[in-house]
């Protein structure tokens, strides 16, 4: 994973609350066994008509949007299934960070499992991020975000924050207890895995 500094980019704005996994990455498309290749399928039914033709009408679809790495979304993004597959989606389509009102719990989990930064803000706020058309600046080290005329404080977890900065997954983080893990094992007579 990826260490976590900072993001300048363009917001894509997504202004549908409820939005769940099967909506960000619809259920006939996990059927890869690697993280990469999701981007392509992310929110596929409201980007492709039945033709697989690109709807005029949807913000991915905007070309003014293109390489935008910051996603603002209504409330309760992310609920329904906890396939992790919906942030493989987001992140391989090149979101960093996705900022919204609130989050479904497993979601909000599964972004900092693979990277990607996930921001609560009042819901009055991602209104006006909602509306931002100029470039803005993430900085998780200053835990701050600059639009061109504000700048807004947002809060994350220490451990979270410290993950990200770090770009530790799960295992990179059982590898840093590999001495203790060690120990333990020849002390138990188990044999080695690491």
């Amino acid at each position: 994973m990826d260490c976590f500094k900072k993001i300048t980019s363009i917001v894509t704005p997504l202004d549908k609350v409820n939005v769940d996994t099967d909506q960000i990455v619809p259920k006939q498309f996990l059927k890869l066994v690697q993280k990469s290749g999701f981007g392509e399928f992310l929110f596929f039914d409201w980007r492709y008509d039945e033709q697989k033709n690109k709807k005029s009408d949807f913000v991915l679809n905007d070309s003014k949007y293109e390489n935008s790495q910051i996603l603002v979304a209504g409330d309760n993004f992310g609920c329904g299934s906890s396939r992790e597959h919906a942030v493989w989606a987001l992140l391989d389509y090149g979101f960093a960070v996705i900022i919204a009102p609130s989050f479904a719990d497993i979601f909000f989990s599964n972004c900092f499992k693979n990277g990607v930064l996930p921001i609560i803000l009042d819901q009055s706020i991602v209104e006006k991020l909602l509306q931002e058309t100029g470039k803005i600046e993430v900085d998780l080290e200053g835990q701050t975000i600059k639009t061109p005329t504000d700048e807004i404080s947002f809060e994350i977890d220490s451990y979270q924050k410290k993950i990200l900065l770090e770009g530790l997954d799960d295992i990179a983080i059982t590898y840093q207890y590999e001495d203790k893990i060690s120990a333990f094992e020849k002390q138990s007579k188990i044999p080695s895995v690491l």
